[in-house]
């Protein structure tokens, strides 16, 4: 499989579904735009209804633009049906024909092709061997468990090489350990192809621990494109903030920008290391603390009083919930063997590490 990978391009694509009820329209995406390089895996990330599987629909070709363009490489490919374009796609429900075993399965676009038997029976034991299912190649898929089910479906998408992989949360029937498991393989496959892939999901731990870049979605729109690193460290709202780690919202008043951000804090002055830059001095904000942008201190010496409730070990880390006027605040300790820890009913304060936390425009989108 040594095809070429191509980029994907969208251009002001606007998805309306027509209501024939007589009800409102419904705008399902709205004037998305993005580039994705050749080789890349790129996650549709967002909640149920936020367009990411319609986008992906458009670009496997199951779902027509109202308006836009897109393209494969330099190829329009915005109104050809799904078998006129390079792509192959793996579904939720993964779409296996029970009457056929694994190795037919997998086998099913290459003799729709008409290939010759021994060309066909090379790449099929090829992909199978690739995904890890070589020795269950006579198996029928209702005696195959949920991810090897998983990968037989994957095995079908990749035998025809396509130049771009779609997968539409492919894990969601999966157990929790499964899934881990399918993340693991899933990036090592594309990594050894090198295949351009597009990822849907609202599962933010699928999508930081595969993807290159994050498409992040809400009601149609595109909200924010960047690496996982970005959009956990750096996210440009409170709904990318808390759509992608866990994190807490502090509302403070913007006093001063030059460099850091100053910021007032009830009574108390913080000096925060990251803030939107649409931030004007005088505005109402919040701090976006993660659980490890916060520290625990003895009383009186932090910005914000309480008292520990549940002490969570998890061996290289320790979680501290701490009940406050703000409400109970998560405290990710590093290192616990190292640190001073505060036992549970002890009253402690909370501290901002400034590097690790940002000041974020206060506004629900």
């Amino acid at each position: 499989m040594s095809k070429t990978s191509v980029s994907v391009r969208i251009e002001n694509v606007t998805k309306v579904f027509k209501d024939v009820k007589g009800k409102a329209d419904v705008i399902a995406v709205n004037n998305a735009n993005f580039d994705i390089e050749p080789g890349e895996l790129i996650t549709l990330l967002g909640p149920s209804g936020c367009g990411k599987t319609t986008t992906l629909r458009m670009i496997g070709g199951f779902e027509l633009p109202t308006k836009g363009k897109i393209f494969l490489g330099n190829e329009d490919i915005t109104f050809l049906p799904p078998n006129k374009r390079d792509t192959a796609t793996v579904f939720q429900s993964y779409g296996l024909f029970p009457h056929m075993n694994v190795f037919d399965n997998v086998a099913y676009g290459l003799k729709l092709r008409k290939l010759p038997t021994k060309q066909i029976k090379d790449k099929v034991m090829g992909t199978l061997d690739l995904v890890g299912l070589k020795d269950l190649a006579q198996r029928a898929p209702s005696k195959l468990s949920g991810g090897q089910q998983q990968r037989v479906a994957l095995a079908r998408s990749l035998i025809v090489e396509p130049s771009v992989l779609l997968l539409d949360e492919p894990l969601s029937n999966l157990d929790a350990l499964l899934r881990e498991q399918m993340r693991v393989e899933i990036k090592r496959i594309q990594k050894t192809l090198g295949i351009t892939t597009i990822y849907v999901t609202h599962d933010r731990v699928e999508a930081m621990s595969l993807s290159d870049r994050i498409i992040v979605m809400k009601n149609g729109f595109i909200r924010q494109i960047g690496s996982p690193n970005v959009l956990y460290e750096d996210p440009n709202s409170k709904f990318v903030a808390g759509f992608v780690g866990k994190v807490a919202f502090l509302p403070v008043e913007v006093l001063e920008m030059n460099g850091t951000c100053k910021a007032k804090f009830e009574d108390k002055t913080v000096e925060v290391g990251k803030f939107s830059p649409e931030l004007s001095p005088g505005e109402a904000a919040v701090i976006m603390a993660r659980p490890e942008s916060l520290k625990l201190v003895d009383p009186g010496e932090g910005m914000i009083e309480g008292q520990v409730t549940t002490n969570i070990y998890l061996g290289g880390s320790l979680e501290s919930y701490v009940a406050t006027e703000h409400g109970e605040l998560l405290v990710q300790i590093d290192n616990p063997a190292e640190k001073k820890i505060y036992p549970e009913g002890e009253k402690v304060s909370i501290g901002i590490i400034p590097n690790l936390a940002k000041v974020l425009p206060n506004k629900d989108e």
